[in-house]
């Protein structure tokens, strides 16, 4: 009996060890995870940074007679993850210009841009953009003077709807062609002239869920805890956000992720790649139909040629160039539907996609999550739009057999 007394303290301090260490290990591994994540985003939030302006603090978002549209003279900057800091300077015609639009002068061949984000440049440098790049190279191939004015416009500003309500500024620059850069972005919002419920669904859910968590804390707490309850919850979304897209970033680097991620999208991000596309984009070309015809009833009184181009998604590039895609897909059913609005109502329609089969990894010329191009791939589409402008396709920019060897003796 006295050996079994003298054993039991120890046999306590036992147990209480064991006790313990279920609490401390458990609280060391979430505390191992915690520092984890915090460093994670630390890196992130340095790599990928936004900054408080973007390119729309230089736009007009609520003026239903224009849709959005430049502020004249006005400057901002935008870093937002992916990209560089890149400056955004519109002229006084409020549009992304270093120069203003002046008369033409004598000998000049003059291009128009009209079209959305793609077209404008936006997240890239203005001497690296499109509309800088291809006047150079048309030059350069046909020894004739060429310009371009960039009437681009990123977000709603570049919809099918707003190119319309605008289009009056591109046949008042007199030009000798308008070229109309066309996306799915385009198609998908062919109608809207304005940013409204432009909130991504995620992040409406997520405010949905915090705005009922308030309602929920302040029936059950006080104000104050309701409030920390409130400030957790914004501060894990913050942290998983930028932390979701430094990795999507990496992985979506890798050309088979990026076109499974993307094909998992749904039919609202991906249905224009369907080989029978449902219902809603059918509606959708349908609209554009309208919007192209009136285009180019607009610029043929005017004696001006309308030319389409179609620009594919970073995905959809990515297919085109790997030559292989599900059975209920096909990567060129939006183009060949544009090529034939387009030419239906007399306009003339360039095509590159087909030039995608010999690129390798061309999805590289697009930031992997913002998805629109960088740098590099405004360099491929100039040089693709250039060899098809030149082609013959537009008999003013079309090279002869002579051109190129009386350029060389020049050279």
């Amino acid at each position: 009996m006295i050996q079994s007394s003298t054993g039991a303290p120890e046999n306590m301090k036992e147990a209480k060890a064991l006790r313990c260490d279920w609490i401390v290990l458990p609280m060391l591994g979430l505390l191992t995870i915690a520092l984890t994540l915090a460093s994670t985003e630390a890196i992130a939030r340095g790599m990928f940074f936004q900054t408080k302006t973007t390119a729309e603090s230089c736009m007009v978002l609520n003026d239903p007679s224009t849709g959005t549209r430049g502020i004249p003279g006005c400057v901002c900057w935008e870093k937002m993850g992916e990209n560089q800091p890149v400056e955004y300077r519109f002229n006084s015609s409020g549009y992304r210009a270093e120069a203003e639009f002046g008369p033409k002068p004598p000998g000049r061949y003059r291009i128009v841009i009209v079209g959305s984000s793609f077209a404008m440049g936006m997240r890239v440098p203005m001497e690296e953009v499109l509309s800088t790049r291809l006047p150079a190279e048309l030059s350069d191939q046909t020894g004739r003077r060429v310009e371009i004015f960039n009437e681009g416009m990123a977000g709603k500003g570049g919809s099918p709807r707003s190119v319309a309500l605008r289009f009056n500024d591109a046949l008042a620059a007199k030009p000798d062609m308008i070229l109309w850069i066309l996306t799915p972005w385009d198609i998908h919002y062919v109608s809207r002239i304005m940013p409204e419920d432009d909130m991504p669904a995620g992040n409406r859910v997520f405010w949905g869920r915090t705005r009922r968590l308030v309602k929920e804390s302040l029936a059950r707490k006080s104000i104050p805890e309701a409030l920390h309850g409130l400030s957790e919850a914004v501060a894990s979304r913050l942290i998983a956000d930028r932390t979701r897209l430094m990795l999507q970033h990496f992985l979506y680097e890798n050309q088979s992720l990026c076109v499974k991620s993307y094909l998992r999208g749904g039919d609202e991000e991906a249905g224009f790649l369907r080989a029978e596309p449902s219902t809603e984009w059918q509606g959708r070309l349908g609209q554009f139909g309208n919007y192209a015809a009136e285009l180019e009833r607009r610029a043929r009184a005017a004696g001006i040629p309308l030319v389409a181009v179609f620009l594919p998604e970073r995905a959809q590039a990515a297919m085109i160039s790997m030559g292989e895609w599900p059975p209920d897909y096909d990567p060129y059913k939006l183009d060949d539907e544009l090529h034939f609005i387009i030419t239906s109502h007399g306009g003339t329609y360039i095509d590159i996609l087909p030039e995608f089969r010999g690129i390798p990894n061309p999805e590289q010329g697009y930031f992997p999550v913002d998805g629109h191009l960088n740098a590099g791939g405004h360099a491929v589409i100039s040089r693709l739009l250039a060899r098809e402008l030149t082609g013959g396709a537009i008999p003013a920019l079309k090279i002869s057999a002579q051109q190129p060897a009386a350029l060389e003796q020049r050279r």
